[in-house]
Order: structure tokens, then C-alpha cells, then sequence
């Protein structure tokens, strides 16, 4: 006879938050669940860890098969494991958030994930589970990064207009930004370097582009 037990044997789940900014706002990738609980209502992508992997790794492999993009910024969120958030039991969700340019990302409709779209996170729908609340969760986190840290890079292409830079900010903070003061602030930091190139094409007049001195994730000696 099993003996009771107080402990609980929790199955673990990683969702991830994959943001881009699009047509000027922030977004993050959402798809319409393909079986039950919550069958045809959009959720974000996910899955069980597979046997060997980590939370990490599995993280990377939903990057990589939901969006088609990998090396690009990727950061544990929390952990996400209130007793009912799941009707299948006690389900943990270790969860992350990544940045992409909207360029990069190559979205596969697949039979576990359905007509997955970009939703912009000040309009979402009523996704399942506790999923509204983990992208809320996540947007608090990525606004607070841009403070200190360069996680910017990720959503851009590796050569970009000063207007570009202020116009991802922008996005995320939700509000607009004096340029002069973005821009003077923003040289300061000493995150970025003139390619020697200007942008073409188009009607306005070439820009002066500019990259990332670094595109891997570095703390910034002060907040921006």
C-alpha cells in the first residue's frame, strides 16, 4: 500500500516570451494551442523538458523550432508554480523571455502549434493558462534591463540609424523620447560605434548606421 506523501511530484514545463518590435510596438509570439487543456486558445510556446535537457536547452530548442532563431538574447524570467495554474496537476513553468529582430524570426505553423502571430503586449487576448501574466511579467522585466544592461542589441540588425535605436526604446518604454536627449545619453554609455556606412534607399536622406560594439549581454558601467 503507497504510504501518503506531503511532497509533491511536480511535471516541469519551460514557456518562453519571444519579443520583436513591429510597425512600432512591442510584440510577443503567440500561438493557438493544438490540444487540450485549453484546445484552440492562444498560449505562448512551450513544452515539457525532454529527457537530457535543461531548462535552458529546452528553451533554445522552442527558439529554435517556434521562431527559427538562436544566439540571440535569452534570459530565465521565473518560476512560475501556483498549485491550480494547470488542470493537469501540479505543473511547474520555468519560464524565459528573448529578444529578435522581426527580420530574423521565421515562423513555423506546425501541428502542435497553430497559426502562431505576433500579438502587441498592450493588446493581448485572454491566452491560457497564466500566460497574460507571465508576458506582463516579462515586459516589467525587459523595461527594467534597457536600465542597465545592453539586451537592446538583440532586437536589432547589426547595422541600425540612431532613429531605429530610439524607436525599439521606444517601443518597449511605450512612450516617446526626445531625441536629442536619447541620443546624447545614448553615445555616453559607449555601447555603440559608427559603421562608417549610411543607410540607402528610401526618401529621407541617408543616416549615419551604427553597431553594437558588443552582441553578447554586458552590464552597463552606468543606468541609462
Amino acid at each position: 500500500m503507497t504510504k501518503p506523501t506531503r511532497f509533491l511530484d511536480p511535471t516541469v514545463t519551460v514557456d518562453v516570451v519571444i519579443f520583436t518590435v513591429e510597425d512600432g510596438a512591442l510584440k510577443a509570439l503567440i500561438i493557438k494551442r493544438a490540444r487540450e487543456p485549453f484546445q484552440g486558445s492562444p498560449a505562448l510556446p512551450g513544452g515539457f523538458i525532454r529527457r537530457g535537457e535543461t531548462s535552458v536547452t529546452a528553451a533554445e530548442r522552442i527558439l529554435a523550432d517556434k521562431a527559427g532563431v538562436k544566439d540571440v538574447y535569452l534570459e530565465q524570467l521565473y518560476t512560475f508554480d501556483e498549485p491550480h495554474r494547470d488542470p493537469r496537476g501540479p505543473v511547474f513553468s520555468v519560464t524565459y523571455f528573448a529578444l529578435a529582430p522581426r527580420d530574423e524570426i521565421r515562423i513555423a505553423e506546425t501541428a502542435e502549434t497553430q497559426k502562431p502571430r505576433f500579438s502587441p503586449v498592450s493588446a493581448l487576448p485572454k491566452l491560457a493558462f497564466d500566460h497574460n501574466n507571465i508576458i506582463g511579467y516579462a515586459v516589467e522585466r525587459l523595461r527594467s534591463k534597457l536600465e542597465y544592461t545592453n539586451a537592446a542589441y538583440s532586437l536589432l540588425p547589426k547595422s541600425f540609424t540612431l532613429t531605429e535605436l530610439q524607436k525599439i526604446y521606444e517601443a518597449i518604454v511605450n512612450r516617446d523620447l526626445d531625441k536629442r536627449n536619447f541620443r546624447k545619453k545614448f553615445k555616453e554609455l559607449g555601447l555603440i560605434e559608427p559603421t562608417g556606412s549610411k543607410s540607402k534607399g528610401g526618401r529621407r536622406r541617408p543616416a549615419e548606421l551604427y553597431r553594437f560594439k558588443s552582441r553578447k549581454p554586458r552590464m552597463l558601467k552606468k543606468f541609462f
